[in-house]
């Protein structure tokens, strides 16, 4: 029954309940003309009726408003219940499209360049320009620059062998701490803005190419040595504190840091690419004298990846995995480093020889014996030519293949090496044998081959002309083989070409230099030396890094697998690819016209 009808039954209801008293009412009236007469019995039998047909009206009222309440509390609880049951299915409908869209999380351990999207980063000129007010609140405006110049400087170099043709970053930062490059991560993060790690800039591979455009993170600022510890031949320095200048602080001690690349390069970038040097032979690559660093992940969080003992099985080795990474997995801001004593003596010779073979051969044999150089190099004639007509030592060379020998040790020691080494080198028809007899001497030995990347460059025949340097390493027995055949490959090509070596361990490089009409020359040249490299059970790179250059020959060098490997440890640590995105390992597949070697 409706609720308004109900509610005047029950007004109806009592209206007839209170008939009699009303009858009563009237016949007691003095205006009827009568006077009532009626006993006191009968009097309280009425007043009884009424007051039950009262009670009983009241009762009746109660009941049938109840009804009518009731009947309303029905209707709005089902109201309720029913906007209630609503917003559940239209919860549940947007779960399940949610559900239904949603990418469900990998399952492999692997991650193969088929299954991945392309990289969702905000470069949009809004975003940069309102990243640039976030910039300038942490670092200081003065830290934060758009120079064109500075740009530029950051995009590439001469030296490297990827030649840049129009990747530039957006602005250039200048940290000075780790708090602040956290800081910087955490910007780029929530932005989702690209981020490339600079030091010296002395990479050949094109590891600093902002390839994604994003901000460069130069860390200049970040040049200090923090802590020596003398007693337990260790250092604690940040990323752009130079091998250099590092071991001339160090000399006043007695103590140095072995790892010796090309000049001007910084701790940060030879941490990024797994440097060695001159001095591999004997103290071997950067992975033996980190001993642990701090590092910057991509969403800013900052983590210590080892305590100082030289020695320690605490779980994974997260120090040497981010040595060679190249700053795909995180910003290096300090880093703790191993140092030897400087050793009694020290003595440099240098030896030619008649054919490069011949030199290789020689290098084979002292290793073999396990006379304990310090470093042994290789240089052949061309370069010995491009370091006489470049004028870049004080002296001149033979121009025929020759071996920089470098002795330490006790004073006795260094005289027994080099006699043992001058007699081999005679063995394989080495046509001089001259050797250092003080320190002045031995530094002007060596300058030569400190100065080979230069001296090529030094005869550019105009300003058009490129320099290509890249590396390979096989196992010893192939080295005099590769040599040889890359020597020749690179005669019949007709450029002008060098080749240098860290022989001790395997590991030689190639100069080329070449003009715009001769890329295609280059490139097939340094294609077939990575090739024979593989075929011979060596590496696409022993020491530069793979950058840009050597990426799509590690699938043919380690498998598919094993980069698929690595590919799942750099969206790990890296799920937007902000990090130096397209180095090491392709994140993005290949484009219809874009150029590859292999």
């Amino acid at each position: 029954m409706p609720a308004h009808f109900a509610l005047r039954a029950a007004t109806r209801a009592r209206r007839n309940a209170l008939r009699p008293l009303q009858q009563v009412r009237a016949n007691s009236n003095p205006a009827n003309g009568k006077i009532p007469d009626r006993t006191f019995r009968g009097q309280l039998y009425d007043s009884t009726a009424r007051r039950v047909q009262e009670e009983k009206a009241r009762t009746e009222t109660r009941l049938l408003a109840g009804k009518v309440q009731g009947a309303r509390a029905t209707g709005a609880s089902s109201s309720t219940l029913a906007g209630l049951f609503g917003m559940v299915c239209i919860a549940g409908a947007f779960y399940y499209l949610g559900s239904a869209s949603a990418v469900a999380p990998p399952t492999s351990s692997t991650s193969p360049l088929s299954t991945l999207t392309k990289p969702s980063h905000n470069t949009s000129k809004s975003n940069l320009e309102a990243s640039w007010a976030d910039f300038v609140t942490l670092l200081g405006a003065e830290h934060v620059t758009t120079s064109a110049e500075e740009l530029e400087r950051h995009s590439g170099s001469d030296w490297s062998s990827f030649h840049n043709t129009g990747y530039t970053p957006f602005l250039i930062l200048y940290p000075s701490t780790t708090e602040e490059v956290s800081g910087i991560a955490k910007i780029c993060h929530g932005r989702r803005i690209p981020m490339t790690a600079y030091s010296g800039g002395t990479s050949l591979e094109g590891h600093f190419a902002p390839t994604r455009g994003g901000v460069c993170i130069d860390f200049r600022r970040m040049d200090k040595v923090l802590t020596l510890h003398k007693a337990d031949l260790d250092v604690v320095v940040q990323p752009a504190v130079g091998w250099e200048q590092l071991n001339e602080d160090l000399l006043q001690d007695g103590l140095f840091f072995p790892p010796d690349p090309g000049p001007g390069a910084m701790i940060g970038g030879m941490v990024g690419t797994g440097c060695s040097g001159t001095n591999a032979a004997r103290y071997g690559t950067m992975r033996e004298w980190v001993i642990a660093l701090t590092v910057v992940l991509a969403d800013g969080t900052i983590i210590k990846t080892r305590q100082r003992p030289r020695k320690s099985s605490a779980g994974y080795d997260l120090t040497r995995m981010f040595i060679g990474s190249e700053g795909t997995l995180g910003l290096v801001t300090e880093a703790t480093l191993k140092l030897a004593v400087k050793p009694q003596s020290e003595s440099v010779a240098v030896a030619s020889f008649p054919s490069i073979k011949a030199a290789a051969e020689t290098v084979a044999q002292v290793m073999a014996t396990g006379v304990p150089l310090a470093a042994i190099e290789l240089l052949d004639d061309v370069q010995m030519h491009c370091i006489n007509e470049s004028g870049t030592t004080s002296r001149n060379w033979k121009e025929a293949p020759t071996l920089f020998l470098k002795f330490t040790g006790t004073p006795s020691g260094v005289k027994e090496q080099i006699q043992q080494v001058k007699a081999m080198a005679a063995k394989h028809g080495s046509k001089s044998f001259e050797f250092a007899n003080n320190q002045v001497e031995a530094h002007e030995l060596w300058s030569a081959r400190k100065e080979a990347l230069w001296s090529v460059m030094a005869m550019k025949r105009n300003d058009g002309d490129k320099v290509w340097t890249t590396d390979v390493a096989v196992p010893l027995s192939y080295l005099p083989q590769i040599i040889e055949e890359t020597k020749k490959d690179i005669t019949d090509s007709g450029l002008l070409g060098s080749i240098v070596g860290h022989v001790g361990d395997g590991n030689f490089h190639a100069i080329l230099l070449f003009g715009k009409h001769e890329t295609e020359v280059a490139e097939g040249v340094v294609h077939r030396m990575v090739k024979r490299a593989i075929e011979m059970e060596g590496t696409v790179t022993g020491e530069h890094g793979v950058g840009l250059i050597k990426r799509d020959y590690l699938p043919e060098e380690l498998g598919v697998e094993a980069v698929d490997a690595m590919r799942r440890l750099k969206l790990a640590f890296d799920p937007l690819c902000l990090l130096n995105c397209d180095k090491v390992v392709r994140v993005e597949k290949r484009k219809a016209d874009e150029k590859t070697h292999v």
